[in-house]
């Protein structure tokens, strides 16, 4: 998976993924079509912990629900890692972590931490000489694995954008295959950004009522950018589902008017319910086959 991602960003075009935050968010994007993931700490946040994107999340439970993720599906998966979790042994620590998974690729930021969501309020930065260090433990750490590695930088909202700018030359200079210029707030910086740094392979991060204006793939693909996230489109959409839900249930005692478009059957479906059961007949678990309880 790792040289998949690799190989993508290295041929023209642009390539835009919804971010996922559980394995049936990664298993409906693949199903839809989608040719890669990211992982959202935001939704992780949200989904396990019922919190904002404040640095409530810890470098075990980030890394083990990107590997549950990306082992899920048969894309590669582009994994949101926070700050790397500490100084740059902590970073070299993390991304051995990741190396080892099906994971294709981290994203690392230059917050201080804790952090918080790239589209909140009062962000804190760490120098930018300390995140070129952790950039080149990162890329250290990835040795020849192929580990794509994104770097963030949140300075648009703390230094300007002519600061952001600067601090992306030097992440790149430090070995950083992908530069993410987080919430950048109009259409005329997003172009800056993709002027600047033509030919090298931006990341843009779209989040539906965020700072970045709400722009379409082909119009980031005609200023010059590689990869586009749609952060918490899914996550805003399956909250308002739930709510939906719930609120239909509580008001009339019945599900006769919900999940009128997914049934049982189409949610095997959706988890591929056949696969798991052919390899129940295969190892012997099927109707009339063995049914032994595991040892203990």
């Amino acid at each position: 998976m790792k040289n998949i991602l690799r190989h993508m960003i290295e041929q023209p075009g642009i390539h835009a993924a919804p971010a996922v935050y559980d394995c049936i968010g990664a298993l409906a994007a693949e199903r839809a079509g989608f040719d890669f993931i990211f992982s959202s700490g935001f939704g992780i946040a949200a989904s396990l912990l019922g919190k904002p994107d404040f640095g409530y999340l810890t470098a075990s439970e980030m890394i083990d629900a990107a590997k549950r993720i990306a082992g899920s599906v048969a894309i590669p998966l582009l994994a949101d890692m926070d700050t790397g979790y500490g100084n740059p042994l902590n970073v070299i620590r993390t991304v051995q972590d990741v190396v080892q998974s099906p994971v294709a690729g981290i994203i690392l930021e230059d917050q201080e931490w804790p952090k918080k969501c790239g589209h909140f309020e009062g962000k804190r930065l760490v120098s930018v000489d300390e995140q070129v260090e952790k950039i080149k433990a990162a890329v250290y750490a990835r040795g020849d694995s192929g580990l794509v590695i994104v770097a963030r930088t949140d300075a648009r909202a703390v230094e300007g954008l002519n600061g952001a700018i600067a601090r992306g030359e030097r992440y790149l200079a430090a070995g950083a295959d992908v530069l993410f210029v987080e919430a950048p707030q109009s259409r005329e910086e997003l172009a800056e950004v993709a002027r600047h740094f033509q030919g090298v392979p931006l990341f843009a991060n779209i989040i539906e009522g965020g700072k970045t204006p709400n722009l379409s793939v082909a119009e980031l693909d005609d200023m010059g950018y590689k990869l586009v996230a749609f952060a918490l489109s899914g996550l805003f959409s399956a909250t308002q589902a739930l709510i939906d839900c719930f609120n239909t249930l509580k008001a009339d005692g019945s599900t006769a008017n919900i999940n009128s478009e997914l049934s049982f059957e189409g949610f095997k479906d959706v988890i591929r319910m056949n696969q798991h059961l052919e390899l129940e007949n295969r190892f012997g678990l099927g109707e009339g086959g063995i049914n032994r309880e595991i040892p203990r």
